[in-house]
């Protein structure tokens, strides 16, 4: 059976809208994107690398899909980030995206969003990673899918902006499973629900 594991750069505040770059995600006007490259360093490598050997598949929403799909299969393949994400199965929950999806290794999610993530945690074997995608990250939540969370919290405000974890959701106690912080003050941690 797979565990289910969201991943995700949050800002000390909460937001996760576009991490990675200045057009990733500028949606409702954001204009901060790229704002947690300046805090990559070898720690957080290290970490992201030790966390991609243990993952057995990945689920994207759509525009994480989209967005990782145009960048990594053009990636060399000669690091470890672009050989896992390109050589591993990659399962994407979208009612507008038709098969065959372009990335090698990908399969769209068939029916209720829901009801498919728990079949295949039924027959996927390892860690099946959730990168970025905030809306199906918040469905999961909501239906108590996640088994662990992990997270890289980056010592900045941003304001406004897609934030993981919004009002609408219940309260959910969490176990802090592990925790480093980075030479530039980033902290990674690891947390599972209780109970």
């Amino acid at each position: 059976m797979g565990k289910l594991v969201v991943v995700e750069m949050l800002s000390l505040d909460g937001v996760m809208q576009g991490p990675g770059g200045a057009d990733e995600d500028r949606s409702g006007g954001f204009e901060h994107g790229g704002w947690a490259m300046p805090y990559f360093d070898e720690v957080v490598g290290e970490e992201a690398g030790k966390a991609m050997v243990e993952t057995g598949a990945f689920l994207f929403g759509r525009k994480t899909y989209q967005i990782m799909a145009a960048y990594w299969p053009n990636h060399p393949d000669d690091d470890i980030f672009s050989n896992v994400l390109n050589s591993l199965p990659k399962y994407v929950a979208s009612t507008t995206l038709d098969e065959p999806l372009a990335w090698s290794g990908s399969t769209l999610l068939k029916g209720e969003v829901a009801e498919a993530v728990a079949a295949l945690k039924e027959e996927e074997v390892g860690n099946i990673v959730v990168l970025g995608s905030g809306q199906l990250a918040r469905t999961l939540m909501e239906h108590d899918l996640v088994d662990e969370y992990g997270l890289t919290i980056h010592p900045l405000l941003l304001g406004p902006g897609k934030r993981l974890f919004d009002e609408a959701g219940a309260m959910r106690p969490m176990r802090l499973v592990d925790s480093k912080t980075s030479t530039t003050g980033v902290i990674l941690a690891t947390y599972r629900p209780e109970g």
